[in-house]
């Protein structure tokens, strides 16, 4: 993933800062902006987990911080909740003036009830997805419940929230009871995707229900099990960007770049080891076990390469079958890489060290005779990988300055 850093102005003149993720390789073929859920930042480890996943998967991300909060200018008291989707508004100006429109708003918490509420004003967009959103921005002030008497006599008052303070002013708590996302909701007139916990513990799932009744199709609501308000667990918060981005491919106008398909793109940024990669046009990734000290999110160098040799093989069957009208339903190819001392290997031209033994199994469904099993078996020998890996190969590395 590469991110670059942006600031951009709201309504009010002031700079929000912002940064755009994008894949390791390639071109986005679709952008997203992310809001993030009322007092976070567009920092929250979360977000980042939910982003890396998306770029992963070929979409750039747009995340900023709401007037107040974070690196972005302003006094979080002086905001308010139309305030914050008039910001998402203008970012998503902004993504279109340095990239393109955003055709995925995703918002999280307090920032699921802004894009509601922004989605129809923004003509690019063309999904939306909710985590962990409540039916109406108001369900915010039981949050607020013990303070709700001095902000309405003083005026304003400092809520402690998440360990940290907070002035809220009247002028908050009023924008909150007149405005409503549940017109917005019935009218967004975009395909909506609605992630909730149904052990939310500050937003609870009835709110998904609520939204899930008012909006029109298309429209899916996806469980995510034990995951708690802010998806602290890894794996929720790329379990829910994975369902976002297939979700989301089915509604996305895909605009793809043109890219040499003769060359394969291959990039590593930061630490670990997890690997974008650019072949033939789709988007992979690479990576170690957990056990290699890699976080285990896609197959390891070598993974990829028995794979290789195993769709190699399968297609090379079919072929052959096809060719001679054979009925062979379907092939499956099992295999397995390890190495083996030379001298534990009958017939290897090597007689010390180790050799790479990869293993291969075959299994043909289909009315086949034995002798046309037999004859499709000896075929698997002349698949182009498996040729390629038992000739002579030379790797030529050249430095680009």
């Amino acid at each position: 993933m590469k991110t670059e850093r942006h600031t951009f102005p709201n309504s009010e003149g002031l700079q929000l800062s912002a940064r755009l993720d994008l894949p390791g390789v390639g071109v986005p073929h679709a952008y997203a902006i992310f809001a993030h859920c009322f007092t976070c930042g567009k920092d929250l480890k979360a977000i980042g987990h939910i982003s890396e996943a998306l770029t992963a998967l070929g979409i750039g991300v747009f995340r900023f911080d709401f007037a107040g909060l974070g690196q972005s200018e302003g006094a979080f008291g002086d905001s308010t909740f139309s305030s914050n989707v008039d910001d998402l508004y203008r970012a998503a100006v902004y993504l279109e003036s340095i990239a393109a429109g955003p055709q995925i708003l995703i918002g999280h918490s307090l920032g699921g009830a802004a894009v509601l509420r922004a989605a129809p004003l923004i003509e690019s967009v063309k999904a939306v997805a909710t985590i962990g959103a409540p039916s109406d921005p108001v369900h915010l002030t039981h949050l607020l419940a013990d303070k709700l008497d001095e902000i309405k006599s003083s005026g304003e008052a400092t809520v402690s929230l998440a360990k940290r303070d907070f002035l809220i002013k009247q002028s908050f708590i009023d924008d909150l009871e007149k405005v409503s996302t549940g017109e917005a909701t019935g009218k967004i007139g975009k395909a909506l995707l609605i992630l909730h916990s149904p052990v939310d513990e500050f937003v609870g799932v009835e709110n998904a229900a609520e939204i899930y009744g008012r909006a029109k199709h298309p429209k899916s609501f996806i469980s995510l099990d034990d995951a708690d308000h802010l998806l602290t667990k890894e794996r929720d918060s790329k379990y829910a960007a994975r369902t976002i981005a297939a979700w989301s491919a089915r509604y996305l106008e895909i605009e793809n770049p043109e890219e040499d398909p003769d060359i394969t793109i291959v990039r590593l940024e930061g630490r670990g080891f997890q690997t974008d990669v650019l072949a033939g046009g789709h988007r992979l990734i690479a990576d170690e076990p957990i056990e290699a000290g890699g976080t285990n999110l896609g197959p390891a160098p070598y993974d990829f390469l028995i794979a290789s040799l195993g769709t190699c093989t399968a297609m090379t069957l079919r072929i052959y079958a096809d060719r001679k009208k054979w009925p062979l339903k379907a092939v499956e190819v099992r295999l397995r890489h390890q190495r083996i001392d030379a001298e534990d290997c009958g017939d290897c031209e090597s007689e010390d060290g180790q050799v790479h033994l990869i293993d291969r199994e075959l299994i043909l469904e289909g009315d086949l005779t034995v002798e046309q099993r037999v004859r499709i078996a000896e075929i698997a020998d002349k698949c182009p990988l498996h040729r390629t890996l038992e000739a002579e190969i030379k790797v030529k590395t050249h430095l680009k300055l």
